[in-house]
């Protein structure tokens, strides 16, 4: 028998239910879905190019709250850092960029001041994270109470930015990234939005599995008593994990609103609860030191094949579909929070 297949079986032989419980979910969702879709909608190309351009800025925030939450903290201000800087974002472009006037030739977007127009809002959304961090391990409160008052502060700046407008002027650069995408196949686009992603799962992965600071990361989510005993500072990976969750924040932000082409305070309104229910749907712990980033793809395919698919039913009233969702994420949640407490 080839050893790459026994390495394979006994991989797999470490595998507990409540490893294969999100997997289940998602096979589930999916035979359900190509089978209940009129004339088998589901199941075609086109989906597969919905499910990956919906899910990718979904994505990139929720990698972001997993490292917050394998710290055993919750990071409650993503939704609205995310609409802070798609709001700096327009605010900055319309300043640098003058408007196209009727008739006249479209305006030039110079590239210093689209670099401006980006990496303004992530250094400023960045910042307000690192200052979540630093706050909640130098005041030792709950980073629930932190990043809770964050989000408020987050969202008056998005609204005084605003100043009751919707910025529907956007770098060209975020509408491509957000809407554009290689075509592959007929009906098939791989959008840039979900190869950024992609990159972000990537790295987020070999950051936790084969560096310090990624073993720092489930050591203080685990006990965080032994890990400041070895030697690590629990205050600087918390304080780490915020940071990178903001910054994340806004990228994703930055896409989705280079997606709808337009930012408004109003957007993201429920990004966070919607990442925070991919991340524990993937099977990452609440309490800190278990999960990873490769279940948190896992939970952002069952919440995004969800949301396609009930979509796609037309025999569904588009009342009820909320309804719908609530109660399928419902109860796998809970399928997911009593596997869990098995012991191995």
């Amino acid at each position: 028998m080839p050893k790459g297949f026994v390495a394979l079986v006994k991989w797999l032989r470490r595998w507990e239910p409540r490893d294969w419980a999100p997997l289940a979910t998602l096979a589930a969702l999916v035979v359900f879905f190509s089978l209940a879709t009129p004339r088998y909608s589901f199941f075609q190309l086109v989906t597969v190019s919905q499910i990956l351009q919906q899910g990718a800025v979904l994505a990139i925030v929720s990698v972001g709250l997993t490292f917050v939450l394998l710290c055993g903290e919750i990071d409650l201000s993503v939704g609205a850092l995310a609409t802070l800087a798609g709001c700096t974002c327009g605010y900055l472009f319309r300043a640098l960029v003058p408007e196209e006037t009727p008739g006249s030739q479209p305006a030039e977007e110079p590239w210093t001041a689209v670099l401006l127009c980006v990496l303004v809002p992530m250094v400023v959304v960045v910042a307000l994270g690192a200052v979540s961090g630093g706050l909640t391990v130098w005041s030792g409160l709950p980073s629930f109470i932190i990043t809770l008052a964050m989000m408020n502060v987050a969202d008056g700046l998005s609204q005084y930015i605003a100043a009751g407008e919707q910025f529907v002027r956007l770098p060209q650069v975020l509408e491509l990234l957000g809407n554009e995408g290689w075509t592959v196949l007929p009906g098939l686009m791989i959008p840039y939005s979900a190869a950024i992603a992609a990159g972000v799962f990537v790295l987020a992965h070999l950051v936790l599995q084969y560096t310090r600071y990624g073993r720092y990361v489930y050591m203080v989510g685990g006990n965080r008593e032994a890990a400041r005993l070895a030697g690590v500072s629990p205050q600087v990976v918390v304080w780490s994990t915020l940071a990178l969750s903001a910054a994340l924040a806004a990228l994703g932000g930055l896409l989705g609103a280079g997606r709808i082409g337009a930012a408004s305070p109003t957007d993201n309104a429920d990004l966070l609860l919607n990442a925070v229910a991919c991340v524990v749907l993937g099977g990452t712990s609440l309490f800190g030191g278990e999960g990873g980033v490769g279940r948190t793809l896992v939970g952002v395919l069952i919440f995004t094949v969800l949301d396609v698919g009930l979509n796609k039913i037309t025999w569904i009233a588009p009342d009820a579909r909320a309804l719908l969702m609530g109660v399928v994420l419902l109860a796998a949640l809970v399928v997911n929070g009593l596997l869990a407490r098995r012991p191995r």
